[in-house]
């Protein structure tokens, strides 16, 4: 397993990790996503560290918590083998502070992670989306002194939009207080949207991106071809979790498939490897979350990395998922000779 430095900081993180939103169920969007007890996330567990993959990502709404529970008990008795990562900001109860960035959330998010994880620190705390009515003084004041009190090792933000990510930093830099080192973003070869400007950010500020959903919701499986009818058993059945996800254009979808389908003859991987794999090779790319519902697709998953594509097969992807951009950002590629866009290394 590589590991590769998280943004700007001095640790090292694996390019893999295991996302838990999986673990738990308990509703009909989290059931869809799967349902694991202790016992087979325990096995998973297993798997992800004979493989090398020790860091393991949950979130707090996930499951209304009992993600959480069930990795603690999960990495019971080897906590000093695992890197956890975790979020909090979205609501967690129905009193009118179970929700948001504010001091009184955030310390209580953290204290009720900790005591569901059973462990006394956080290897990375994420901001879960963006509050705008906590003022970011008070947020990244509040996320210092869990740092200070080692209750939190590093810092991190998901979902952010440029400016906030920017106004967050600057922030943190005037103040001497503890900054984000890692941006966990969506990013596929069906959602390339990070690259307008969150990857451009993250590179000049040295934010790390952890990316989530690299398969495009369950679009980029394998499973799902031009022609065909979705496979009986899919997430995308399901009403809820396609509108609660990214939407794209199916002709992009298919036509990106198609490339996946050219490279996978040329390489012998599956399709889900191969855009796991490209995603490794962007810039600023410092991990990528793989979810599994069974050991199947775990094994299948930790396939995408010891390996890389070539430089034609990546350009043969590159070309398949191209879409036009938004203002500035197409406006912007006419000034190449100044103004250069990232590219993959």
């Amino acid at each position: 397993m590589e590991f590769r430095l998280l943004g700007g900081s001095g640790f090292k993180v694996p390019v893999l990790s295991l996302g838990t939103g999986t673990f738990g169920g308990g509703n009909e969007f989290w059931d869809s996503c799967g349902a694991l007890d202790v016992a087979e996330a325990t096995r998973l567990v297993d798997i992800s560290l004979e493989a090398g993959m020790n860091m393991f990502d949950s979130a707090d709404v996930y499951s209304n918590g009992l993600a959480e529970e069930i990795l603690g008990q999960a990495i019971k008795g080897r906590r000093d083998q695992v890197i956890i990562s975790t979020k909090a900001t979205f609501r967690s109860g129905s009193g009118p502070n179970d929700v948001g960035s504010s001091r009184y959330h955030l310390v209580r998010s953290v204290e009720g992670a900790l005591r569901r994880l059973q462990t006394d620190h956080i290897d990375l705390f994420q901001l879960h989306g963006f509050d705008a009515l906590t003022p970011l003084e008070e947020t990244l004041g509040t996320l210092d002194d869990l740092v200070r009190a080692g209750k939190i090792r590093y810092l991190g933000c998901s979902n952010f939009s440029g400016w906030h990510l920017m106004k967050s930093l600057a922030v943190s830099e005037k103040y001497g207080l503890s900054r984000y080192v890692a941006h966990q973003a969506y990013y596929s070869l069906v959602g390339r949207d990070y690259e307008w400007e969150l990857m451009p950010l993250a590179l000049d500020q040295k934010v790390g991106a952890v990316v989530w959903s690299p398969l495009g919701w369950g679009r980029l499986t394998g499973k799902i071809r031009r022609g065909q009818r979705l496979p009986e058993v899919s997430r995308l059945r399901n009403k809820l979790v396609v509108e609660g996800g990214p939407q794209m254009d199916d002709e992009v979808l298919y036509r990106v498939v198609d490339a996946l389908d050219e490279v996978a003859k040329e390489t012998g991987k599956t399709v889900p490897q191969i855009a796991i794999n490209w995603l490794l090779q962007r810039p600023s790319v410092s991990n990528v979350i793989i979810g599994a519902r069974n050991e199947e697709q775990l094994r299948q998953n930790l396939g995408a990395v010891g390996w890389s594509l070539t430089p034609e097969q990546a350009a043969k992807l590159d070309a398949a998922s191209k879409t036009r951009l938004a203002y500035p950002y197409f406006h912007q590629t006419g000034f190449h000779e100044r103004n250069p866009f990232p590219v993959a290394v």
